[in-house]
């Protein structure tokens, strides 16, 4: 990615000349930096069968970034990362010019019984991968299936302790949210809202699915308005026009993509990864389609 000052020579500007106030500035760097990634959950059934050719077909179409999926087990993606090490990924990626802003890790353990141990496995990886953000991916099954409000409170807690363990190991830590934490709780809570409010905002940034926002009926725009700069990464993935329920490429469903990115500065946005949980077409044509309309559409 570029810097402020290559960005200003590549531009035949300088300072002298540079008429546009910092807020807009800043716009324009947002827009120039901005590598489109994809979530590898996406294709991970085409990663199980050829690890190295479905890295080399998402370069091809131009990601330049991936969000990695570890700790799943064989069903998943086989041993570490479909029969491959961190190191040996690590060099995967820079063979393909790919990247990995962040990854998602299998916490489960860790959000049951508050052992470390995982954790610390988990980071070293991570950091093999020279990946920014230590991601978990779900809530714990017991909260996600019989949410309170003292549940997400436990939550919160635990994620500040990780949060400070990722901190120390030079990464920082993010949340992925489904649709059912904004369920509502006691007292009219949600369960997000209890995440927001009992987390450190220097220890915890959200990784925003904007699918799973949307299908529960929430306004990512107000979402940002009222948590500025907490929403550091996006899942970016639409839903099928008729029913709430079901995934579809980007651009093509009825999730107002333009208005939202629109507001990435507001967000906090530094990352953006393409998702399709599920895909009724090749695979490969999907993820080039919506890439193309990301790209042409809203990182100008």
């Amino acid at each position: 990615m570029n810097s402020r000052r290559d960005f200003i020579k590549k531009s035949g500007i300088g300072f002298a000349g540079l008429l546009i106030t910092p807020s807009i500035f800043n716009n324009i760097l947002l827009d120039s930096k901005q590598d489109i990634g994809i979530q590898l959950f996406t294709v991970r059934e085409q990663l199980n069968q050829d690890v190295k050719l479905t890295l080399k077909k998402i370069a091809d179409i131009g990601f330049k970034q991936v969000e990695t999926f570890y700790g799943y087990g064989d069903k998943m993606s086989g041993k570490g990362f479909w029969g491959l090490d961190a190191k040996e990924l690590a060099q995967l990626l820079k063979t393909y010019g790919l990247k990995s802003g962040s990854g998602h890790y299998n916490t489960t353990q860790y959000l049951t019984d508050g052992n470390t141990e995982v954790l610390k496995q988990q980071i070293e990886v991570a950091n093999t991968l020279s990946q920014k953000y230590y991601t978990i991916p779900a809530m714990a099954p017991n909260v996600r299936q019989n949410g309170t409000v003292d549940g997400y409170k436990k939550m919160a807690d635990l994620f500040n302790k990780a949060g400070e363990l990722c901190k120390n190991n030079g990464l920082t830590l993010a949340y992925h949210n489904h649709a059912f934490e904004f369920a509502t709780l006691e007292h009219k809570q949600t369960g997000f809202d209890i995440l927001l409010k009992e987390t450190d905002i220097k220890l915890l940034k959200f990784e925003l699915d904007i699918f799973w926002v949307v299908n529960a009926g929430i306004d990512p725009i107000t979402l940002f308005k009222q948590n500025e700069g907490r929403f550091a990464m996006w899942h970016v993935k639409d839903m099928d026009k008729t029913d709430n329920k079901v995934f579809t490429e980007v651009g093509t469903g009825r999730i107002d993509y333009k208005t939202i990115f629109e507001n990435r500065k507001l967000a906090g946005n530094k990352f953006i990864f393409i998702e399709q949980d599920v895909i009724k077409k090749d695979p490969f044509e999907s993820i080039a389609q919506s890439f193309s309309y990301v790209k042409q559409n809203l990182v100008k």
